[in-house]
């Protein structure tokens, strides 16, 4: 089952929740996790739980990163938006840069979202590459 991570800033939860509203079916095997107020608003639109961290500016976009770097996560949709000051930015500067630092799927907006849930790739067991940092991690032992 593909794990699913839902993020919307307050001025983005309505585009995210309508957005999701338009794929219920699409969703209904997925396990979903998100952030505080808009995991709330996500389980009451499916009708299905949601897993709610903290909310993102409390350290939910933190919690959400430190799952993608466990491999507990396969897709981030954050519905950030880009005209608003975020007083916890550099946290979603943060969880933006592990999803890509560990490879899965980021949309960070509608159109991104539509490309990879009609992907034939994601109807498929596609199986990402988890990136290899064996190299990276024996440059910081201490000999």
């Amino acid at each position: 089952m593909k794990t699913i991570a839902l993020v919307a800033h307050d001025g983005k939860k309505a585009t995210l929740l309508e957005w999701i509203g338009k794929h219920k079916q699409f969703f209904a095997d997925k396990n979903l996790i998100a952030t505080g107020t808009t995991g709330k608003l996500i389980s009451d639109a499916l009708q299905q739980p949601v897993q709610c961290m903290a909310s993102g500016p409390l350290g939910g976009d933190q919690q959400i990163g430190a799952l993608i770097a466990e491999q507990k996560i396969d897709w981030l949709i954050f519905f950030w938006d880009p005209l608003s000051s975020q007083p916890h930015d550099p946290d979603v500067k943060a969880l933006i840069r592990l999803a890509v630092v560990w490879n899965i799927p980021v949309a960070c907006n509608r159109a991104t979202a539509d490309f990879i849930i009609h992907s034939s790739l994601y109807q498929q067991d596609y199986q990402r590459e988890i990136p290899d940092f064996s190299v990276h991690n024996q440059r910081l032992t201490v000999e």
